[in-house]
């Protein structure tokens, strides 16, 4: 079974260049895409600067993915951002994993099953949406966070796992040292993505265990991605065996 994966830091769909606060860019360029599940960061709910917006329905509701999930991870003084979900299919058993670190910025990984339906048959598969810190310990601590969470160590190597968002990871370290030995393996190559007008650093990344495959990956570049958000997305057709 094909299906269709995208991550993208929407950046409150505020534009990298004009900052201008413009949704509809946003939901351009996720259409554009044509993804059955999306995962979404620095997503606005309640905030002045988007218009008090709830994005993941504002967003959801535009694309008709109906099935979401939302994860607030920084408080501000009128209302919060964080992580989100959207898919096309069922989204079940949904959960925060806090990755905050002390005297950083609070950070957490949105976690989900979701079941995909083609035809007679239907799978489960585990998607985990995160946003790493800025600095390198603090990452290293965040990942081994999630790899030592229950729901991680209880989830069957015959299951699909993707583990995908936005890494701050400039140099690939993380991969190398914590997901490849766990037993995730890079589920496309160095797609740069950021910033968006001209990306230099391939700051979104997509890891996967267990029966998933990559058909096809590429980075979203038409006009509009350029300006909607300092991040490209980052997509990935895969293949559940």
């Amino acid at each position: 079974m094909r299906f269709r994966l995208l991550t993208y830091n929407i950046h409150k769909a505020i534009g990298g260049l004009d900052r201008q606060y413009r949704p509809d860019r946003v939901i351009e360029t996720i259409r554009h895409c044509q993804p059955d599940i999306a995962l979404l960061q620095e997503v606005d709910d309640g905030v002045p600067r988007s218009r008090h917006h709830r994005q993941v329905d504002l967003l959801g509701d535009a694309l008709n993915l109906h099935h979401r999930a939302y994860q607030p991870n920084v408080i501000l003084k009128e209302g919060r951002y964080g992580n989100a979900i959207l898919s096309r299919f069922p989204l079940s058993d949904v959960q925060d994993l806090d990755l905050t670190v002390p005297l950083k910025k609070r950070r957490g990984a949105l976690i989900a099953h979701c079941r995909l339906r083609e035809d007679q048959h239907s799978h489960t598969l585990l998607l985990v949406n995160v946003h790493l810190g800025l600095a390198g310990f603090e990452r290293t601590i965040q990942v081994r966070r999630i790899l030592a969470s229950d729901t991680i160590q209880h989830t069957r190597q015959t299951t699909g796992v993707i583990l995908a968002g936005d890494y701050n990871d400039v140099w690939n370290s993380l991969g190398r040292r914590l997901l490849e030995p766990a037993h995730f393996r890079a589920a496309c190559l160095r797609i740069k993505t950021f910033p968006a007008m001209f990306p230099v650093r391939a700051l979104d990344r997509v890891y996967v265990r267990g029966p998933l495959t990559r058909h096809h990956s590429f980075a979203a570049r038409t006009r509009t991605a350029r300006h909607a958000s300092d991040h490209l997305p980052l997509v990935v057709d895969l293949v559940l065996h």
